[in-house]
């Protein structure tokens, strides 16, 4: 493996584009290749990027030889037939979430990674407030847990910045739930188990995109965990998730901000250290790379779990 590592990215979208900024200045990644099928988009980027290889065609980076990793960050129904040849040509794989949408495509991508080093892009997989609730509950200070709720409320869907990416409004591969609550059924499948589904449902607006409403309760072995969500709600968008517990519950809002309760009030947690971000998530890619095995890069399995819960309500 060569040092810094010789990355190419899939897809510049509001993702691709954010990760390759971090990425140019990566200590442990050098920036090769970046694709894109949008013509203009790829211009645009290379007048700023002039030391990368800007192109159209996938093939430039997926099973390139010049290419050690590779960031796919293409809509999911897409990402098998980019991660698998990829895998199987020795790269190594950070891919965005959801992994897949289809089972079938899904199972091609863990068989591929068996083995390999391959992440999954969950934004909540390495921040600060996951690791402090993690160890909570590990050292009993949470008590037994009883439940959790995740609320989300958009004013518009798709969010501004992925206005662009008519996939993301779209019934197909698109959708809050997939795109949203994926990080939080994560989150709630690392620290409680993995989710089934008992009893969920969507609701659509009449333009045939994707869903205006959910509602779900899952288990996590015995704790019951429930989703509300809604689109073209007045108000700024909430992100929340909740962990109630006899001894203290915690509620973290807006991706970052932890709150606990020990009786009627919450009060705000005061995190230190790094507190999660795409250049962290880079850092334990590398190390994945390398060969170790950091427990804050999400791996395809847990994607897998995260995918079967959330297609549950899309059946």
């Amino acid at each position: 493996m060569t040092t810094p590592i010789r990355l190419g990215i899939v897809g510049l979208g509001a993702m691709g584009r954010h990760l390759l900024t971090e990425a140019l200045s990566h200590p442990d990644f050098t920036v090769t290749h970046a694709v894109d099928l949008a013509p203009a988009t790829v211009a645009a980027l290379q007048a700023d990027h002039p030391d990368v290889s800007l192109s159209t065609s996938t093939a430039d980076v997926i099973a390139a030889g010049d290419v050690d990793a590779v960031y796919v960050a293409t809509p999911p129904a897409t990402h098998a037939a980019l991660v698998v040849p990829a895998l199987e040509a020795g790269q190594a794989v950070f891919c965005e979430k959801p992994l897949a949408v289809s089972a079938a495509d899904a199972a091609a991508m863990l068989e591929a990674a068996a083995g390999k080093a391959a992440g999954v892009n969950f934004s909540l997989s390495d921040r600060q407030s996951t690791r402090y609730v993690e160890q909570a509950i590990a050292d009993g200070r949470v008590g037994d847990v009883l439940g959790v709720e995740v609320r989300l409320a958009f004013p518009v869907w798709p969010r501004g910045f992925q206005a662009e990416a008519t996939w993301v409004g779209g019934r197909e591969q698109g959708g809050f739930v997939r795109e949203v609550f994926s990080h939080f059924a994560y989150l709630t499948d690392r620290l409680l188990g993995q989710l089934s589904a008992v009893y969920v449902e969507l609701g659509y607006r009449d333009d045939g995109l994707s869903e205006t409403s959910a509602y779900g309760l899952m288990k996590a072995g015995e704790i019951p965990v429930q989703l509300s969500g809604v689109v073209g709600a007045a108000g700024p968008e909430t992100y929340e998730w909740i962990l109630r517990g006899t001894k203290q519950s915690y509620k973290l809002t807006a991706w970052r901000d932890l709150f606990v309760a020990e009786g009627n009030e919450w009060r705000p947690v005061e995190l230190t250290g790094e507190l999660g971000s795409e250049a962290t998530r880079l850092t334990l890619f590398a190390q994945a790379i390398r060969g170790e095995h950091p427990r804050d890069l999400a791996d395809f399995a847990a994607a897998e779990r995260v995918r079967q819960v959330v297609e549950a309500f899309h059946l």
